[in-house]
């Protein structure tokens, strides 16, 4: 059974770098996943990471931030720091996001995470989107498991996201934000009916879970 796993595993990682593969056999050499954290909560900035891995690298366990533990998403944000070519992390916050909407800031947060890398890229591999950059660029949805750069990048965001919500969390204890990241949790809706909205929620979105709720 384990030797099963470990099969399966090893195979899934090889799958992992098929995208990055086919590019790099159409001569890209610096192929960058970009990912984001945060589209869905209520408060907080959404978070964009860009990376470029060297080809096939050994990182064992990269997957989908989603499906990974707090513990070992940040293990795998440090390798993946050390080990990339170039990474680089976009922020846009909450009141940029009630201006523009989440989508737009979404993508503002993507290009400033490639500029931030500080190489830049010859072809993006972007989590179901595409971005106003002159790059050749792909946007595969569901990519964080299905390209090892976009997977890093999804991990590079989380962490990152979660570390910023876990400083508010400092500034604005009674919400919980180090347990729930800004997420609809029962906990953190209670907190919003005792004590409002905070300088770091999204208007927009509370303005508009109450109106599903009426």
């Amino acid at each position: 059974m384990k030797m099963e796993k470990q099969k399966a595993e090893k195979e899934r990682l090889y799958r992992l770098w098929e995208w990055e593969r086919s590019l790099w056999t159409a001569g890209y050499s610096k192929v960058a996943g970009l990912d984001e954290a945060g589209r869905g909560p209520l408060a907080g900035p959404v978070v964009a990471a860009s990376v470029v891995l060297p080809p096939e690298i050994e990182i064992p366990g990269l997957n989908d931030s989603k499906k990974l533990s707090g513990n070992k998403r940040s293990a795998l944000a440090e390798i993946i720091k050390q080990k990339a070519l170039a990474w680089g992390v976009g922020v846009v916050d909450q009141s940029e996001i009630d201006r523009i909407n989440i989508l737009q800031a979404s993508k503002i947060a993507m290009i400033e995470a490639v500029r931030q890398m500080g190489v830049r890229p010859d072809f993006l591999l972007i989590d179901a989107l595409t971005v106003a950059l002159d790059i050749p660029q792909q946007g595969i949805v569901h990519g964080d498991t299905l390209s090892a750069s976009i997977a890093a990048a999804s991990i590079i965001a989380k962490t990152h996201r979660d570390s910023l919500m876990e400083m508010m969390d400092v500034l604005y204890p009674e919400y919980g934000f180090k347990d729930h990241k800004g997420y609809g949790t029962p906990r953190h809706l209670e907190a919003l009916r005792c004590y409002g909205p905070c300088p770091i929620h999204r208007v927009t979105f509370i303005h508009k879970m109450n109106k599903t709720r009426n």
